[in-house]
């Protein structure tokens, strides 16, 4: 979150009253009042003011970072290169940070031509900027990956969980086809607050890790594996019927979800939301 000492009031602009978007922003603002330093009628305004930016093609929601802690999140897939520029634009200007999934090198390249300073996370297929930094919060989570050909979707989670203030530490190629690998990182993995577990073929390692710790476990379901996989239905069904206490499923692939419910967890733990 920006320090509220640091916002510029853009609400406030010369370009007309913006609604207060963030939580540092109104705070901010509040604080203003109190002081005496802005009028009532500017604190109606910026909190009567739509909480949209409409491009035409999309409705940004600018009031997500002020009820969820974090800006709208923009789903790559499917839109082309100049929406998700456009789309990032917005929401950087409006709040010096964005994290986009699902993209391509064309997105990439689009949106670095508004924005110089974008990471593209070429293996997790994300997109981040990070102009101000969330600082990071207490309590580590940990991301685990049965196999190398789940990196993608690991590394989507571990991404998601980074850029929203979180300390994260990868675990790979722990599967369960040879348990030792993920013994020998069992200390690291209990000191966890949240563990996301990733895995395709049977999906095994969720149900594993579950058993092992006192912590919550996040399964997702990958698309990897033969026939009988049927694109992460195998495991997505294996997970749901685990007997391992504590587990949770997401949706298939779903490494952003995942590393967003895990945020949430670490943030309550953190003593962060109420």
């Amino acid at each position: 979150m920006i320090p509220a000492e640091n916002c510029k009031l853009p609400f406030l602009s010369g370009a007309g009253i913006l609604p207060a978007v963030t939580s540092a922003e109104a705070i901010h603002l509040l604080e203003q009042f109190r002081a005496g330093k802005v009028g009532r009628e500017k604190v109606l305004l910026s909190f009567q003011a739509a909480p949209i930016a409409d491009l035409g093609f999309a409705q940004v929601d600018l009031h997500r970072g002020l009820r969820k802690n974090f800006p709208e999140v923009v789903y790559g897939e499917s839109k082309t290169p100049a929406q998700v520029a456009s789309i990032a634009a917005e929401i950087s200007r409006r709040e010096g940070r964005f994290l986009v999934t699902r993209v391509t090198a064309a997105h990439a390249r689009a949106v670095r031509r508004k924005i110089k300073k974008v990471i593209h996370h070429e293996t997790a297929r994300c997109l981040t900027c990070d102009i101000k930094p969330l600082p990071k919060r207490p309590g580590t989570i940990v991301i685990l990956a049965a196999g190398t050909s789940d990196l993608p979707v690991a590394e989507e989670a571990a991404v998601t969980a980074d850029v929203m203030g979180n300390t994260v530490e990868r675990i790979y190629d722990v599967g369960v086809a040879g348990l030792h690998r993920l013994l020998r990182r069992l200390e690291a993995i209990q000191r966890a607050n949240v563990i996301v577990a990733v895995a395709g073929m049977e999906g095994a390692l969720p149900s594993v890790v579950a058993g092992l710790v006192n912590k919550p476990v996040i399964a997702v379901p990958t698309s990897v594996g033969y026939g009988a996989n049927f694109g992460g239905l195998t495991p997505l069904l294996a997970m749901l019927n685990s007997c391992g206490s504590g587990l949770t499923v997401v949706n298939i692939n779903n490494g952003f979800g995942a590393a967003y419910a895990a945020s949430q967890i670490n943030a309550l733990a953190a003593g962060e939301l109420k």
